[in-house]
């Protein structure tokens, strides 16, 4: 399942919905640990990488942004 699926599963919204649409326009990014860790490979290992896929330290990094993303949403 992809993410935008996933985000209009969860939020009962139709299938066609605009809403992951807007919410990217607006800025927003919605991310799992799959989707986080890509983008951190693709940023910070690019091109040049000694490995094509995303590897453990970039899972581990994607999971610990996504925990400083979590704690920021809610003031903490």
């Amino acid at each position: 399942m992809t993410m935008r699926e996933a985000l209009v599963q969860a939020m009962h919204l139709p299938s066609d919905s605009d809403t992951v649409r807007q919410l990217h326009e607006s800025g927003l990014a919605i991310a799992d640990e799959d989707t986080m860790s890509r983008a951190i490979h693709d940023v910070y290992c690019g091109i040049m990488a000694d490995h094509e896929h995303p590897n453990e330290k970039d899972h581990a990094q994607a999971r610990a942004m996504i925990e400083a993303l979590q704690k920021a949403a809610v003031g903490e």
